[in-house]
């Protein structure tokens, strides 16, 4: 454990001053998202800025510092009975919370649990200019106006250094329990939305290679009620297959090069006609793709199917890898940019060409 906040703040004012770009590393897990990291910036390392800052277990409540491993903050849930709902994936041991919170990265139960985007009540953050700054609180009625905190979801270190996160933890689930049916993939779409639909305890509704994978989280009675009553194959290894799941550890995300596209998209709509591999997760609102494939063409079957497609690993990562922006959205952007980091010093292409 140790606290590098006066360290990071005193790299930004140097590399302010200096007119250096910095690229914003944590530990070092998801450096393939988004386009290529400026080769001519420098590194602003939070991989030691770690530890556990406070812990109501009684309030479910968190407070951590962001280069800190998502299994050190898990472990410690663990042993008051309670967990991350979200699910952040592990793409490594190195894995920090404040990199899942940059990238938005949420697991299987995401449709059902909320994303970290919806876990995170407040941060604390380095701006451009080097100041440290609070946004939100520790409970959810500080939660209110311009939400800071959460608009760093997705933003890629674009618009600051997180340091510090608060977060609503939950109470573990009683009993899990994983259903499996052979069904063809257009027929699991609306199958796992149909049970969606029903007040049942579904915590993962994915579909791959030609099988539908159901998994119940809850009170024991209502996970066996449920099972009964839905019918299917018991999964004897169903929290390993959700964690490799979670984790991109399954064999249909082996190969590490080939073009990897993430679909987000209305979870009943039709999976666009493509060559290649399907994985279907979220019930169907997201949808991975392995296939060779540009951005242009697949952006208007994104919108098509009511969202947005990324090209997540893999391929020519030298161009916009991001679904397209329309131009209102990127002026609300640029100014976003220019107030949190307004001589562009963090993470600089990273997210879009033009940001």
């Amino acid at each position: 454990m140790a606290d590098l906040t006066q360290q990071l703040q005193e790299q930004v004012l140097q590399a302010r001053a200096q007119g250096q770009k910095l690229n914003i590393v944590g530990g070092g897990t998801k450096v393939f998202l988004g386009r290529a990291a400026d080769p001519e910036a420098g590194t602003l390392s939070l991989a030691g800025h770690t530890g556990i800052v406070e812990y109501h277990p009684v309030e479910l409540v968190m407070t951590v510092r962001a280069g800190t491993p998502i299994q050190d903050i898990e472990a410690a849930l663990e042993e008051q009975g309670q967990a991350l709902h979200f699910e952040p994936p592990r793409l490594g041991a190195a894995s920090t919370i404040g990199g899942t919170l940059a990238c938005n990265l949420s697991g299987p139960a995401r449709p059902w649990s909320g994303s970290i985007r919806d876990q995170v009540l407040g941060i604390r953050l380095l701006n451009g200019k080097g100041e440290h700054l609070r946004f939100g609180g520790q409970v959810m009625k500080n939660v209110a106006g311009y939400d800071v905190s959460r608009l760093q979801a997705g933003a890629m270190g674009t618009l600051g250094v997180i340091t510090e996160i608060s977060l609503k933890v939950m109470p573990s689930p009683a009993a899990t329990l994983t259903l499996v049916q052979d069904m063809a993939m257009d027929e699991a779409i609306a199958y796992m939305n149909r049970r969606a639909g029903e007040p049942k305890p579904l915590s993962g509704a994915c579909w791959l290679d030609g099988r539908v994978y159901l998994r119940l989280s809850g009170a024991r009675t209502a996970v066996e009620a449920t099972a009964e009553q839905w019918g299917g194959e018991v999964l004897a290894d169903g929290e390993d297959f959700w964690q490799r799941l979670r984790d991109l550890r399954h064999d249909f995300f082996a190969d590490a090069d080939a073009p990897l596209w993430r679909f987000s998209v209305n979870s009943t709509a039709p999976t666009p006609p493509l060559n290649g591999r399907w994985l279907i997760d979220w019930a169907g609102a997201q949808r991975w793709y392995l296939g060779r494939a540009t951005l242009a063409d697949l952006a208007p079957l994104a919108r098509e199917a009511g969202g947005q497609v990324s090209l997540f690993r893999g391929g020519d990562r030298s161009g916009e890898v991001m679904h397209p922006q329309p131009e209102p959205l990127r002026a609300i952007q640029r100014r976003l940019k220019h107030a949190f980091d307004p001589d562009a010093l963090f993470n600089p292409g990273r997210l879009y060409t033009w940001l």
